[in-house]
């Protein structure tokens, strides 16, 4: 036997010692039959069995957004958590990326007797969820498992804290979860494990171990019990001095107001050139008003209307007055309520995680083009790692050699593109530079030009400098031209005073120190 020989029989003897999985769906046959969709009236999202995007192979497809979708199948037989890692496995392609829906698998508890999987619906009880689920703050591969509290009776779902974020590149992935016999749950994502915890553990939310302790209900707070840790001192006593109603401010009786002061001049005038547009309509717009403008007069000297002396500080102001505050000799600290023994209490050397009879989808999602495959459920790990190295592992190697394509051929094009882009950048700048209002800085907008035209691998850089270049070009305009009334503007101030921003006006309470300075 020659050497190829040899390795060909050993792979296939390494193949045929892996355990026969207990449900595998590679999708590569219609689904129909097998898997049953809801046939609850909220479920109208259509699946489809279609292939994934640049390869051969088929998957189940959610191929319509905004829709709720369900969609079960049962297992050959139950699966029990006993002495043997359970695996829960399936490969998941985002093929259009995902912001808000969930991509995740519901692994049923066996049902009632009749239950059949076209009644699924988010009331069928499951013994664990699986996977990604991505809402606005949301994002995280659930696992969540419900457990029976031994004593109650009541179901109770536990969620794992912490979880992994999903992946959202429309690469395929494979998301994995392994629940072993010590409790451990290990979550992996590609192969990789991305969180393990320990399901009998405060890894959870709620935890599944109740506290031993928990305190009294019936227990209530002594009357006289002080919770105070520092009363006001009981023996102060407020100054006869200490005025409670001297007011913050007062008026500044040294001020002297200003020379020159236009004490008959208002501070806003008609405007003389406002025109009544053409267009107004007084019983519609009603009576046109002019609108006011800064007085000129106003601008030009100290101030215009009625002059009153600036606020300064009172210095005899205190405000209210408190006793201070002593430590309280009755304090007791902070009121508890007792522990008790917790009636609910338990305790459990391995969780009772309910078997599992069938596998559902059970989802809503705003996005479509959400590709399931190769949901796998074996006792295996080794044939959970085999269906990732030999089905997933090729096409996401494929994908991201795809995606490194794609992205090289997008750099091209913009390499290709920048000498365009530098060109138009570098000849809005020569006209720029040559507008009237920037005369004054020409000379350091061309020697700007013609170091980005030295060195055009800065070309963003210059880019951004127009930019900043642009707005003030359209603020300093702005600034310097003259208002025109509109019908808009003048309807405006009829209704309130007009003061344009760029035009200041003198503060009429300023006093003697403003003068002065």
């Amino acid at each position: 036997m020659n050497r190829t020989g040899f390795f060909v029989l050993l792979a296939c003897h390494l193949v045929a010692c892996l355990a026969e999985p207990i449900f595998y769906e590679s999708f590569e046959e219609s689904w129909e039959g097998r898997w049953l969709p809801s046939e609850k009236e909220d479920y109208q999202g259509v699946w489809k069995h279609e292939k994934s995007e640049g390869h051969n192979n088929y998957g189940l497809l959610a191929s319509e957004k905004a829709k709720k979708y369900g969609i079960a199948t049962t297992l050959p037989k139950v699966v029990h958590f006993e002495d043997k890692p359970v695996v829960l496995q399936y490969e998941l392609r985002l093929q259009n990326g995902i912001e808000c829906g969930g991509s995740y698998l519901k692994f049923l508890q066996v049902q009632e007797d009749g239950w059949t999987p076209e009644q699924l619906d988010n009331e069928s009880p499951y013994s664990i969820m699986f996977g990604p689920d991505k809402c606005g703050a949301t994002n995280k591969v659930h696992f969540i498992f419900r457990h029976k509290h031994p004593k109650t009776g009541l179901y109770k779902e536990h969620h794992l804290k912490f979880p992994p974020a999903i992946m959202n590149d429309k690469l395929t992935h494979v998301y994995t979860a392994v629940i072993h016999p010590n409790n451990k749950v290990s979550i992996l994502i590609d192969g990789e494990e991305k969180k393990s915890a320990d399901l009998l553990s405060d890894d959870f939310e709620p935890p599944v171990l109740p506290p031993q302790t928990i305190k009294d209900p019936e227990d209530k707070k002594p009357e006289d019990w002080d919770e105070r840790a520092k009363i006001p001192d009981p023996d102060a006593s407020k100054p006869e001095d200490w005025d409670e109603d001297a007011p913050y401010e007062i008026e500044d009786i040294e001020a002297e107001k200003p020379e020159g002061w236009l004490d008959d001049e208002p501070e806003e005038i008609d405007d003389e050139e406002a025109v009544k547009p053409e267009d107004w309509d007084d019983e519609e717009d009603g009576a046109w008003e002019v609108p006011k403008v800064p007085n000129p007069k106003c601008i030009d000297g100290p101030g215009c209307g009625e002059w009153k002396r600036p606020m300064k500080k009172n210095p005899a102001y205190k405000g209210k007055w408190y006793a201070a505050m002593i430590d309280n000799p009755a304090y007791k600290g902070i009121w508890k309520a007792r522990d008790i023994p917790n009636p609910d209490y338990f305790h459990l050397v391995k969780p009772s995680l309910e078997p599992i009879s069938a596998v559902g989808i059970e989802i809503w999602t705003m996005q479509d083009g959400i590709l399931f495959d190769n949901i796998l459920v074996t006792n295996d790990e080794e044939l959970g790692k085999h269906y990732r190295d030999t089905e997933w592992k090729v096409k996401f190697d494929l994908e991201k050699a795809e995606q490194k394509k794609e992205e090289e051929k997008d750099v091209a094009a913009g390499s290709a593109a920048l000498p365009k882009l530098q060109s138009h950048v570098f000849k809005f700048l020569r006209k720029v530079a040559y507008l009237p209002i920037l005369a004054s800085q020409r000379e350091k907008i061309m020697d700007f030009i013609e170091k980005g035209e030295e060195r055009p691998e800065v070309t963003l850089s210059v880019l951004g400098g127009a930019c900043v270049l642009l707005l003030i070009v359209i603020f300093r305009f702005l600034c310097s031209g003259k208002k025109t009334s509109t019908k808009d503007d003048v309807g405006k101030a009829k209704k309130e005073d007009i003061t344009p921003a760029d035009d200041p006006i003198p503060d009429k309470g300023k006093g003697k120190e403003e003068e002065n300075k």
